[in-house]
């Protein structure tokens, strides 16, 4: 009996697996009648290995910059890793992604079209619509799962956006948060952007504390934390593979650098945005990235020529790009240190490198002057060159949160007209790609042409590792991967590309490529707050691209058969990859309720928070925007007094804060950064329980009015202060509200950036929002805070 057992063990165990089903399961074992473990022979362990040679997988994406950017492909920014990569390997010059952020990593990790992975748009205006929700669904697994499930480690670095908005909190659900999307490490910044001085970071699921370094940059972190996990893994299990997903928040704004680099670009930019396209088609023409004989697609209308620009605007748009691309070259020569340590410990041969040279075109959100700080557009204010002109110095500094002016862009995505956003031009959607693998590439230094996509990542992976496309993972059948694998095109310059037809569709922008022509259509620039028209009236464009690479020529009335093949191709793709409805709404998507997408808060009017509870988004976090609302926190005083923190929403750039200072009640009310106003006691709090009681009294109903603080101890009105101006729309992308501290960024420079705990105890806070006042009356705002005072009292 035991020698059967043995048999059945050992032949099960030599068994290939079936690595379709995912995880790969146990082998049954018969139960053993065998008295003495000493009569029977062990059976082989079960452990999932990847297959034998599977190489290291890199994936390296940067952020926000076009196809006219980077100097392996022409551009002004010298970014030796891509330059030394791409000597040795191989460059892309029809690669695309989909003209947008969250869209573009969901389509990379999965092989899967962006509507697919239900993110037709970033989290942030996901809507009810299947394809818009922004939440993967269960039959779309990520890459990193099937490689993990596969035998390899899985880390990921940097940025995620990629997690449903009101799921960032400790409540969950976590199913979308890197660790529990195929990666046994993560550690970067969740949305879709970050303060690059002061970043709201996370370690798997757990916030940050950042380090007190007057030098911290969070590119050069997130390197060494990947370098120090790399090297973990090969130093333990030396024979199991890797696979790191590596994507800086740079270049996207806030563009922030340490000012030595962006020195290295003083004045190569006075010669403006013009001449630079110029000579960047110059350089791309010399390299051969570009055909030779093309020529500059035109500018967009709304872009001024440089020689019509004022002598002011002249000085601060040239410096924006100086910081920009410091920005550039200081974040890839962070990646070429990743890469040297990869070298050291011998693993560059047999490691395959995907080196994406932005996630979509160089973005002209901007816009027409470029801004100090980002959040003044989400708050409608205007930023004009002499507001931004008086920050010269401090632009790309901690004190900043700046952006370019749109020219640059449009410059950045040379030889093409468009910019991020526009999914109907290459502009948009063209992007450089290096692939690097000594082990599994020939050639060296040359280019390909073949038409791909995102989506083609993660089957070209799966081929090098020698794994199959999995049918069913944890428990779920899979959609298919829509993507095709691009390893035919290693060591074939000269293959037919195998992915003939391809949709993009991102706010209205719209288009459809196959077999080298594109069709599209422009719906909105970035830079416009409303659609040029409706949906049914848009203009369409056709181009070859077969003969017309900058895509200059448009052959729409020439080929009215052609276009019209191509609409209703674009139709049957967009029903088939869950596109349509079609949502062009802008202001409305940002609103959860209009938008049709969970609130976490939902309609409560009211939310108590502790001590302890640090980094909430405003997507979890009660609203206080437009509304007056008290601020009601129960707290002890010890002996000696207390200084500090009690809550604070965001920080240097929009936010509010309720703190000690001297021991005395403090309020202040930040606005963008450009105005601060105080409510202040002018008493320090006796020893011992105390409640204290912020009050604000809107002027009346509408988006961004002032009002009256008022600040209470114990009932008893201590101080009050008028608030002249609010932010109606958004406080911060990334810094969260805090209890007991003001992490990241302070809110006003009264406390210590990061060293303004509150020395006391804190039992609770809780913030309520009173009824809606009506014209004229204030009545019914004053009821209605006593009211939510004598319940927070009562409570």
């Amino acid at each position: 009996m035991a020698v059967m057992l043995m048999i059945s063990w050992h032949a099960q165990a030599a068994e290939k697996p079936d690595r379709t089903v995912l995880p790969i399961p146990e082998p049954n074992v018969p139960a053993i009648s065998t008295l003495d473990a000493r009569n029977v022979k062990v059976p082989p362990r079960f452990e999932v290995k990847a297959p034998a040679q599977a190489p290291n997988v890199l994936l390296v994406m940067i952020d926000d910059m076009g196809f006219g950017m980077s100097s392996a492909f022409g551009g002004p920014i010298h970014m030796p890793t891509v330059d030394r990569l791409s000597e040795t390997g191989l460059r892309y010059n029809h690669f695309h992604t989909t003209a947008l952020c969250s869209p573009t990593r969901t389509a990379l990790l999965s092989g899967r079209n962006h509507h697919m992975n239900n993110m037709g748009g970033i989290t942030e205006i996901a809507t009810a619509f299947p394809g818009y929700t922004g939440q993967r669904p269960n039959n779309v697994a990520p890459l990193a799962e099937m490689l993990r499930l596969n035998g390899y480690s899985t880390g990921f670095f940097g940025k995620n956006h990629e997690t449903a908005a009101w799921e960032v909190s400790p409540s969950g659900p976590t199913d979308r948060w890197p660790t529990r999307s195929g990666f046994d490490k993560f550690y970067g910044f969740i949305g879709g952007e970050t303060n690059q001085w002061a970043p709201l970071l996370y370690d798997g699921l757990a916030q940050v504390e950042l380090p007190h370094d007057p030098n911290y940059h969070f590119m050069t972190d997130m390197t060494d934390q990947a370098i120090h996990w790399m090297r973990y893994q090969k130093a333990l299990t030396p024979d199991k593979p890797f696979f790191m997903y590596f994507a800086p928040g740079a270049t996207h704004a806030p563009h922030h650098v340490p000012k030595e680099w962006i020195d290295k670009y003083n004045g190569k930019f006075d010669g403006g945005w013009d001449q630079l396209r110029e000579e960047t088609l110059a350089r791309q023409i010399k390299l051969g990235v570009v055909p030779q004989g093309t020529t500059l697609a035109p500018k967009p209308d709304a872009i001024k020529d440089w020689t019509a620009l004022t002598a002011d605007e002249k000085k601060l748009f040239a410096r924006q790009m100086e910081i920009y691309a410091g920005f550039g070259e200081y974040a890839d020569t962070e990646i070429g240190r990743l890469i040297q340590a990869l070298g050291q410990m011998g693993q560059m041969d047999n490691t395959l490198i995907f080196y994406l040279v932005g996630d979509n075109g160089t973005s002209a959100e901007g816009g027409m002057n470029g801004l100090f700080n980002e959040y003044t557009y989400f708050n409608g204010v205007n930023e004009t060159v002499e507001d931004i002109l008086k920050h010269y110095d401090d632009l790309g500094s901690p004190l900043s949160y700046p952006h370019m002016a749109a020219g640059w862009a449009v410059a950045g995505d040379a030889p093409f007209t468009w910019t991020k956003q526009v999914a109907s031009n290459f502009g948009g959607t063209r992007n450089p790609m290096v692939v690097h693998w000594p082990k599994g590439i020939k050639a060296k230094g040359e280019i390909r042409t073949q038409f791909h996509h995102v989506i083609d990542i993660a089957p070209t992976v799966l081929e090098a590792a020698g794994l199959p496309e999995p049918k069913v993972v944890n428990g779920t059948e899979q959609a298919p991967i829509e993507g095709v694998s691009l390893a035919y095109t290693f060591n074939d310059s000269k293959a037919t590309s195998r992915h003939q037809v391809q949709y993009f569709e991102i706010l209205g922008n719209r288009g459809i490529y196959a077999d080298g022509w594109l069709a599209g259509t422009v719906h909105r620039a970035p830079w416009e707050f409303q659609p040029r028209g409706s949906l049914s009236d848009d203009t369409w464009e056709l181009y070859d691209t077969r003969n017309d690479f900058s895509l200059t020529h448009n052959l729409a009335s020439k080929h009215q058969v052609k276009l019209k093949e191509l609409q209703d191709l674009f139709m049957k793709e967009a029903v088939k990859f869950h596109v349509l409805p079609l949502d062009d709404r802008v202001i409305e998507r940002t609103n959860a309720s209009m938008a049709g997408r969970p609130d976490l808060m939902g309609d409560r009017t009211s939310l108590t928070v502790y001590e302890g509870m640090t980094g909430m988004s405003e997507n979890v976090f009660i609203n206080t925007k437009n509304r007056s609302h008290t601020i009601t926190a129960e707290v002890d005083v010890p002996d000696a007094g207390a200084n500090g923190v009690i809550l604070a929403q965001a920080g240097r750039f929009g936010g509010w804060s309720l703190y000690l200072k001297d021991g005395r009640p403090v309020y202040t009310y930040n606005f963008l950064g450009l105005q601060r106003f105080d409510v202040m006691a002018t008493q320090p709090l006796a020893a011992g329980r105390t409640t204290i009681r912020y009050e604000f009294v809107a002027d009346g109903p509408g988006m961004g009015r002032g009002g009256m603080g008022t600040m209470f101890v114990n009932g008893g009105k201590i101080a009050e202060g008028r608030i002249e101006r609010t932010q109606c729309c958004v406080f911060s992308a990334d810094e969260g509200t805090d209890v007991g501290t003001d992490d990241g960024t302070p809110v006003t420079e009264a406390y210590k950036e990061r060293d303004n705990k509150f020395t006391g105890k804190i039992h609770k806070v809780t913030i309520d929002l009173l009824p809606v006042k009506k014209a004229g009356s204030q009545e019914g705002e004053k009821t209605g805070a006593e009211m939510a005072h004598k319940k927070t009292l009562a409570d």
